[in-house]
């Protein structure tokens, strides 16, 4: 499922770096909700603020930092209103639209449970093609991935994504866009 890179060893993502309102809350979401550990905690200079580490596997990592005086979140701008299966996907240019966990396909229905247990919103599991829509009720040959969406306690949103298939020369079939095509 992955090309090689002929110009950089790149392993992977390091970390994305995100930022939070109350770094509690957050440590008790990513590690008390989702399991990731905590690996590492700073505190800035000057009184600036907080950076904190979480473990999420595969050798990557999530990251935080608290600033006292960040401005308020601006959801439809800086991040989607709401989940994907409930008709919101929107984001404004250079904002963090999601972060998606790579998840075995075989725990989606189980993972989904356990964060509803747990008290967070999930979406429905979303199949995942290359319909008209984007997604189908049932999953066939076509279906590529399948994942749920929810959100942290920041409104970040997040996913659990299982792929389905092996990507192949056929899944890259699409011109990309340009400036000029934007609508607004």
């Amino acid at each position: 499922m992955s090309g090689v890179n002929k110009e950089f060893e790149l392993r992977g993502v390091h970390h994305l770096a995100l930022v939070c309102r109350d770094m509690k809350r957050t440590v008790d979401f990513y590690s008390g909700v989702l399991g990731m550990p905590l690996v590492k905690t700073i505190e800035l200079p000057m009184g600036m603020g907080q950076h904190f580490f979480f473990d999420c596997g595969g050798g990557n990592h999530l990251a935080f930092f608290w600033f006292p005086d960040a401005p308020e979140a601006a959801p439809g701008v800086s991040a989607p209103r709401n989940l994907p299966d409930r008709g919101e996907v929107l984001s404004a240019v250079g904002s963090m639209n999601h972060i998606a966990f790579d998840v075995p396909p075989e725990k989606l229905e189980e993972y989904r449970e356990k964060l509803i247990a747990k008290g967070v919103d999930v979406g429905v599991i979303l199949n995942h093609d290359d319909s008209e829509f984007g997604v189908a009720p049932d999953v066939h040959d076509g279906v590529y991935v399948r994942s749920i969406y929810f959100q942290d306690p920041d409104g970040i949103l997040l996913e659990f994504a299982a792929w389905t298939r092996e990507l192949g020369p056929g899944d890259v079939r699409h011109e990309p866009k340009t400036a000029a095509d934007r609508t607004m």
